[in-house]
């Protein structure tokens, strides 16, 4: 039902009724109760009166509507009914007041200066809690990837260059690249105050560097495994999506939604052959060391619910899920590092 009115620019509960009665039959006691529900859970919100009251959105910004996530991925890639199966350059209009005044209080709230805590720390204790930071991002970051490195594995790799026995090398590679993208914004944590496409095309660099993957601006057709959209195929376009979003981001006061809008901007145009979503992570990160705030390992994200939420604003231009998992993983930072 959310998924349906989401999608729409207001719905009667006669035409509700009748979309969910093609799926299964519904009583209108039932359909009233769970539009009332989803009322005081301020999900969506009505417009008029009677038997002219229209449901719609809660969420002014249409890329913060909701959508059931398990419901929307019963059907296949071909049966979804895609909003965008092409690139829409009208997103770039909604980039802004993505967090709301009250979560960015608790953010701010939760937040402590990476540097001052860091500073706290001994020095043999902050080598290893960087380490153990380090280590988990890779392993994790490389997972959502498809990495087959467990844990442990990336450990033994990282802290004493030992590879594991059945993995290939490019496997190999991305962890340890994952690593060299890391130091590098940690030596350089400034550089990110102001984004521009050299320091991004750099950061990617390190990112891709021996894995066969060209650097740069893509000049061809890329394809994403397990959706119908389709990101930019034009260089020129590529670069003006890009340029853009790094003035939006250069633009915004907060922190907050610089390291948001990178998150889920870059993956969404795809501005290289490979390497985009780790792209958009370390990018994540590099603008809050700037800044000073923690950056993020994503441990305990669950993989294919952070895939799930990338393909969902691919096709329906809705970031609700990847916003969840990223305030998600600004809490989990807080309570998991640098104590």
């Amino acid at each position: 039902m959310l998924n349906l009115i989401s999608r729409g620019n207001g719905l009667l509960r006669s035409q509700i009724q009748e979309e969910l009665e093609k799926i299964d039959k519904i009583s209108k006691v039932t359909l009233i109760r769970d539009l009332n529900i989803l009322l005081k859970n301020q999900l969506i919100k009505t417009k008029g009166n009677a038997r002219s009251t229209l449901y719609l959105p809660y969420t002014q910004n249409p890329i913060l509507r909701y959508f059931d996530l398990e419901v929307y991925f019963q059907q296949d890639p071909d049966k979804r009914s895609v909003v965008a199966k092409h690139f829409d350059f009208s997103i770039f209009s909604s980039l802004n007041h993505l967090i709301t005044p009250i979560e960015l209080k608790e953010l701010k709230d939760k937040s402590r200066s990476f540097t001052k805590q860091t500073e706290k720390l001994s020095s043999d204790i902050l080598k290893r809690e960087l380490e153990r930071f380090v280590i988990e991002l890779s392993w994790k970051s490389s997972k959502i990837e498809g990495n087959t490195y467990s844990l442990l594995e990336t450990e033994a790799l990282i802290k004493e260059q030992k590879e594991a026995k059945g993995k290939s090398k490019e496997e190999t590679v991305m962890i340890l690249n994952h690593k060299s993208a890391f130091d590098q914004i940690l030596n350089n944590k400034k550089d990110f105050t102001n984004l521009t496409v050299f320091k991004i095309n750099q950061l990617h660099n390190f990112l891709v560097k021996d894995m066969n993957i060209s650097t740069g601006i893509r000049k061809n057709a890329v394809g994403i495994t397990g959706t119908v959209y389709r990101p930019l195929d034009n260089q020129h376009q590529i670069r003006e999506a890009v340029d853009r979003l790094i003035k939006i981001i250069n633009n915004l006061a907060s922190p907050f939604e610089k390291a948001l809008i990178a998150h889920f901007m870059i993956p969404y145009i795809q501005p290289y052959a490979d390497g985009n979503k780790r792209l958009g992570r370390m990018l994540t990160n590099a603008i809050f060391l700037a800044y000073d705030l923690y950056p993020l390992s994503y441990r305990s994200v669950d993989e294919d619910d952070f895939k799930k939420a990338l393909i969902l604003m691919y096709e329906q231009k809705s970031i609700y899920h990847i916003k969840r998992i990223f305030i998600e993983q600004i809490h989990f930072a807080h309570e998991n590092y640098f104590k």
